[in-house]
């Protein structure tokens, strides 16, 4: 297998990177993606490589490709495509994403700069001769800076009541089942009602490891861990309803009620084994 400079090869051409990024989002690792548009043209000018976005419709992804190595104006445009999608469409949260051959050192810490206010995650990409095609492999150079979640900051505490009329009695039922059955795990834990998700705490301190989003039919369940491909692959496999969002590091699973959960018992309790470990918690 022999490496090979994109920049320089004959016949590929960025056009046939971004195609193929297009084609295969889930070859870029930043979860499942939903190609919106390529070449998209910029109010003011210029058009944007690629914009992609989660599953779920929350995120978009400002995505910019170059052969070769990163330069000042790849990075300029980046961010300024990033900033004009992040004003005509504020309802989303936005990211941009550099694609390059090669993240220099002098770049990589401007773009580390920037990442402290611009949400930018840099990806480097490496091609490969395998016979007669070629094989693109990313790399997640530079990740986004995780935000500080409910619990490191101030958050509105709310009461059962609260989400009673936000879901529905029955949900809150699956969920008070659900924390029930996994005692063994939540011994010592109450459930704590905040205005945006039920969340965990021990002797009144917030302890998220593992927290719940009910909805009117359904509800949400999320395991704060980093991603591992082993578990992703038996979620998959179990042909869960589940997400990866990078952002929070954590995986988020669908489900449309208790039945559902005891199918999948004994995976779900491997994502809360998961997300304990990921909390340096081993009292189970």
């Amino acid at each position: 297998m022999e490496k090979i400079s994109l920049k320089n090869h004959p016949e590929i051409k960025e056009d046939l990177i971004q195609k193929f990024i297009f084609e295969h989002p889930e070859s870029l690792g930043l979860g499942e993606l939903t190609p919106i548009q390529r070449e998209r043209i910029q109010p003011a000018g210029g058009r944007l490589d690629i914009l992609m976005g989660t599953a779920d419709n929350d995120t978009r992804y400002e995505i910019e490709i170059q052969l070769g190595a990163t330069d000042p104006s790849h990075i300029i445009r980046t961010i300024e495509y990033w900033d004009t999608e992040k004003k005509r469409y504020p309802q989303y949260d936005h990211c941009a994403v550099i694609v390059a051959e090669e993240i220099t050192g002098r770049f990589m810490n401007v773009i580390n700069l920037f990442n402290g206010a611009i949400p930018l995650i840099a990806l480097q990409v490496s091609a490969y001769k395998v016979g007669n095609d070629v094989s693109l492999a990313f790399t997640r150079v530079i990740d986004r800076i995780t935000l500080g979640t409910d619990e490191e900051d101030e958050y509105e505490v709310t009461d059962r009541k609260y989400w009673e009329n936000r879901s529905t009695k029955k949900i809150m039922g699956v969920v008070d089942k659900i924390f029930t059955d996994l005692e063994n795990y939540t011994s010592g834990y109450e459930l704590k009602y905040n205005k945006f998700y039920v969340g965990l705490a021990k002797d009144g301190i917030a302890k998220n490891f593992i927290s719940f989003k009910p909805k009117k039919s359904f509800l949400y369940m999320f395991f704060k861990t980093n991603e591992n491909q082993e578990l992703s692959q038996k979620l998959e496999d179990a042909e869960l309803d589940v997400t990866y969002e990078g952002r929070w590091k954590q995986y988020r699973v669908k489900l449309q009620g208790y039945d559902e959960y005891k199918k999948h018992e004994e995976l779900i309790r491997k994502c809360v084994e998961a997300a304990m470990e990921y909390f340096n918690i081993s009292e189970y």
